[in-house]
């Protein structure tokens, strides 16, 4: 007894100890970087010249173009920049003219690249399991020259298919470079490419497919299986071009025999051989029939135009500063329509596209051999586009290394990242310690990364500031919709702030309208706020065979096309737009407040517990609940901490105790964030199981399906409510 109680007292000592030399080496640290700062500042106030950021960061935007009682129209104050004017200039108004155009400036320059994998070879784990890695090689490229001879091919091939005109064809296949290559070798042949989503179940698929009643489905050796099953859903399918797997023959055996199946690479020999005519598209012909996520329903197809495609293409190139040496690492779903428009930018200012995956994308990436570089390693790439969900994960994923690190390492990144937002937010750089402290953050994804390019869903301005830090790197939020070719506002390369969408691109006009059942007004102080308007030429025709609904959503007024979001817009005095609420996301509770479910889960997310979040709220109760997808390796050190050892992940999440201790972690988190209390979740329902688009619980966005996570677990919800 007494041997253990002198065990604890010398660790407590320990402990103690421990901590004060941390503490007086912080202390140290501080009076260095202070004399450092002393020494320094003349020379950084000279070259950085921060009162330049400051005064760009708060420049005007946009201003307001009209003001109505119940309404009040921003317009960008910005000029068109200069590949604005040479597309109008040279009359491109086709996505087939910018890329014989694109092909005659940039010839033997690189364009698209695809890493050559080598071999697939068993790799031992430590815990004994045997995993299939990839022995992969270098980037092997596509000069313009050649993907403009690709794409005029392939697009000969289909002819010789007996494709015409106007035809719907489908493209079902992961992002790589024939899925480009086949896109516009459709548009050479004015053949109307419809997108969907590789992560979608059989039925939202055959919906797809059926619905624009393709012959000609444009697959991968990966999804080509999911055919066998899927073709008695799907009558009017007679031919399947599949993209061939670099490594593996494709199995062609126990498919429908009225179908013919083709490999991309013959279709694209034929089309050498072909000469058939082609037949180059007008501005107002429907380029993409690109399904949304569906986060309500049924997905649908959203009519886009050459013109409409051209025009955001315009927009982006006023709104992003591109670079000579710029590499852009594509990874996103093509069938979404930001990675669509964003590796189309690139087609058209000449900036290479190296093609990745999760599986290969990083040094730890699961199919990454060890001891091997991952593909941003070998690709260095500059630009990258991004979802709000992917920055979360780093996020967590830099705190949970930190957290590993050890308590002296701990302090020292705090120190060193609060040092340096305190001088970003000064408008000063801070390379020294950008080298030597987030240095190795930087070097996971290439450490040439300078811009990531983020939208598709509200990105929290905890993520947005950490990633800034620990990457070294600017994160341009833009705000757009598939209804409007992606394309709505795009923060200025200037602005150093965070939780805005910025201001109004170039070829559209935004619009806040009154909406009065919830109390939002134009005249509201200190900021305008209403629903989101927008209206220009990225604005889509409407709905594919869906007249009521395209009634409904899209109308014309002073000779633009308008399309209502449904979002809740408040415009800041430089004309930056920051995204409040949604419609169909708020809830009014018992007593009368509301509750905007998205902005609630944007915040919560942010929480290291929290891998996922959709938060619930009956109007006839008081307070809102949640169903949380808990961050296993967080849950697991949490039960230890609450001495439960031995359970299984279901079994945790079953734990009203850990169930106890993860809700305190949210109230916490919530304050941090500055919720409402009305808004802070009363109760939590863990959900072992990820929510994937298989199971059709998130979008292929991943986007919350908010009605199928309630049906799927209405009886927690009923239990929350019930506690």
């Amino acid at each position: 007894m007494v041997e253990t109680t002198c065990k604890v007292g010398y660790l407590h000592i320990y402990v103690e100890m421990e901590g004060f030399w941390i503490s007086s080496a912080i202390h140290a640290i501080k009076a260095l970087s202070y004399v450092y700062d002393l020494l320094t500042f003349p020379v950084y106030l000279i070259l950085q010249r921060p009162w330049e950021k400051r005064k760009a960061t708060r420049r005007i935007k946009a201003r307001p173009a009209t003001k109505h009682d119940n309404s009040i129209t921003y317009r960008s104050v910005d000029p068109p920049r200069s590949m604005h004017i040479t597309l109008e200039r040279e009359k491109i108004d086709t996505l087939e003219k910018m890329l014989t155009w694109v092909a005659k400036i940039h010839k033997e320059k690189k364009c698209l690249g695809t890493r050559e994998i080598l071999a697939e070879e068993d790799e031992a784990q430590p815990n004994g399991r045997i995993f299939k890695k990839y022995k992969m090689g270098e980037y092997k490229w596509k000069t313009y020259l050649d993907v403009d001879r690709l794409t005029t091919s392939f697009s000969r091939g289909l002819r010789e298919l007996g494709l015409t005109s106007h035809q719907n064809i489908v493209i079902f296949a992961e992002t790589r470079a024939e899925w480009m290559i086949a896109a516009y070798g459709c548009f050479k042949q004015n053949l109307t490419v419809v997108t969907i989503y590789a992560t979608l179940g059989d039925d939202a698929i055959a919906h797809g497919i059926n619905e624009t009643e393709v012959d000609t489905v444009i697959t991968s050796h990966e999804l080509l299986p999911k055919f066998k099953r899927l073709l008695s859903k799907l009558p009017s399918v007679k031919t399947i071009v599949y993209m061939e797997d670099q490594l593996k023959p494709t199995d062609t055996t126990g498919y429908k025999e009225s179908v013919r199946l083709i490999p991309f690479s013959d279709l694209i020999q034929q089309g050498n051989k072909s000469r058939a005519p082609m037949a180059p598209p007008k501005a107002s012909d429907t380029a993409i029939i690109m399904y949304t996520s569906g986060s309500t329903g049924v997905p649908k197809g959203v009519l886009l135009t050459h013109s409409n495609i051209i025009a955001t293409l315009k927009a982006f190139c006023d709104a992003v500063h591109i670079k000579s040496d710029d590499v852009f690492l594509g990874f996103l779903p093509l069938a979404h329509v930001f990675e669509l428009l964003a590796e189309s930018v690139c087609l058209l200012t000449g900036v290479p596209i190296g093609y990745s995956s999760p599986l290969t994308m990083i040094d730890s990436s699961s199919k990454i051999q060890r001891g091997s570089k991952g593909d941003a390693s070998v690709l260095h790439p500059t630009c990258l586009t991004s979802v709000p969900l992917i920055l979360d994960r780093i996020s967590k994923g830099i705190n949970e290394k930190v957290k590993r690190s050890g308590a002296f390492r701990q302090a020292i990144f705090n120190f060193a990242y609060e040092y340096k937002l305190k001088w970003y937010k000064r408008g000063y750089d801070t390379p020294f310690f950008d080298k030597f402290i987030f240095g190795a953050a930087k070097q996971v994804l290439g450490g040439r990364v300078r811009l990531i390019l983020c939208g598709g869903a509200p990105l929290s301005p905890d993520t947005h500031t950490q990633v800034k830090i620990c990457l070294c790197v600017t994160v341009t939020q833009g705000y757009g919709l598939t209804e409007t070719t992606s394309c709505a506002t795009v923060m200025d390369v200037h602005d150093r702030s965070t939780g805005r969408v910025g201001a109004p691109t170039t070829v559209c006009d935004i619009r806040l309208k009154n909406w009065e059942e919830a109390g939002y007004r134009v005249t509201d102080t200190p900021h305008p706020r209403g629903e989101i308007l927008i209206g220009g030429g990225n604005v889509s025709l409407g709905y594919y065979k869906l007249p009521d609904k395209t009634k409904e959503d899209f109308f014309n007024a002073d000779g633009k096309q308008w399309f209502g979001t449904g979002d809740i817009g408040e415009c800041h005095p430089d004309g930056c737009l920051k995204i409040i609420d949604r419609k169909k996301d708020l809830v009014k509770l018992q007593h009368g407040e509301y509750v905007s479910l998205g902005k609630v889960e944007a915040e919560l997310k942010t929480s290291p517990a929290v891998e996922n979040i959709c938060v619930y709220g009956d109007p006839h109760k008081t307070y809102t609940v949640a169903l949380v997808v808990p961050n296993h390796d967080y849950l697991k050190e949490m039960s230890k901490e609450l001495g439960i050892t031995g359970k299984t992940l279901e079994e945790l999440c079953n734990d009203p105790r850990v169930e106890k201790a993860v809700l305190q972690e949210l109230v916490e988190q919530a304050k941090k964030c500055k919720l409402q209390n009305f808004e802070i979740p009363g109760a939590v329902a863990l959900c072992p199981e990820q929510w994937s688009p298989d199971m059709g619980l998130v979008t292929a966005a991943f986007k919350l399906k908010r009605k199928a996570v309630q049906e799927r677990y209405q009886h927690e919800i009923n239990r929350m409510y019930a506690s």
